[in-house]
C-alpha cells in the first residue's frame, strides 16, 4: 500500500477542503462495502455499489488504487487522513473571487515548482485591488499593485510633478 507521501492528488483537488472531502468519501464508500458484505453474509437484500464522485474515481485512478478488500480501504483511509494533515497549505488571498479554472492552474503550478501535494487556501480582501498575497509556513510574499507601486513612490512623484510642471 502507498504512503500519503506518495498519493498523487488530481488537479481537481486545489484546496485542503477537496482532500477532506475524498476521506469523507473513502469512509462513506468503505462503510457502504462493508454494510453490503454483512448483507451479503447474512443473506438479506444486496445492497448497490456506492457511487463514487469523479473527483474520487481520478485519485483512486491516478494513485492506481483498489478498493476490493477491508484492509486496503481502512489503510488508505489511514493515510488519506495523513496527507490531510500534512498536505503543504499556500494561503492565497485575492482581491476577488477566484475561478477554479485559475485555481487549478495554480496548483498545477504549485505541485510542479514547490510540492506535489501543494493545497490551496483561498482568501478573498477587496481592499487589495490587484494581485495576491501569498503566505507559507514561514513566509509572507505581497504581490499585490499597492506594494508594487510603493517601492516606486519617488519615482511615480517626480514624474507627476514633471507633468504637473508642463502645463
Amino acid at each position: 500500500m502507498m504512503t500519503y507521501a506518495q498519493f498523487v492528488l488530481p488537479l481537481s483537488v486545489v484546496s485542503k477542503a477537496d482532500v477532506a472531502r475524498l476521506v469523507r468519501e473513502a469512509e462513506k464508500v468503505d462503510n457502504d462495502l462493508t454494510s453490503a458484505a454483512i448483507h451479503a453474509k447474512v443473506g438479506t437484500a444486496e445492497a448497490q455499489r456506492p457511487v463514487l464522485s469523479e473527483q474520487f474515481m481520478e485519485f483512486l485512478q491516478l494513485n492506481k488504487l483498489m478498493l476490493t478488500s477491508s484492509r486496503d480501504r481502512t489503510e488508505l483511509i489511514k493515510q488519506m487522513r495523513l496527507l490531510k494533515e500534512k498536505a503543504p497549505v499556500i494561503h492565497m488571498t485575492f482581491a476577488t473571487v477566484a475561478d477554479p479554472d485559475s485555481l487549478r492552474q495554480l496548483a498545477q503550478w504549485l505541485r510542479t515548482s514547490i510540492h506535489p501535494q501543494a493545497v490551496i487556501a483561498v482568501g478573498v480582501q477587496p481592499g487589495l485591488v490587484a494581485g495576491v498575497y501569498l503566505r507559507t509556513t514561514n513566509h509572507v510574499y505581497d504581490l499585490s499593485l499597492r506594494a508594487a507601486l510603493k517601492g516606486s513612490r519617488q519615482v511615480l512623484t517626480k514624474e507627476l510633478g514633471a507633468l504637473r510642471g508642463t502645463r
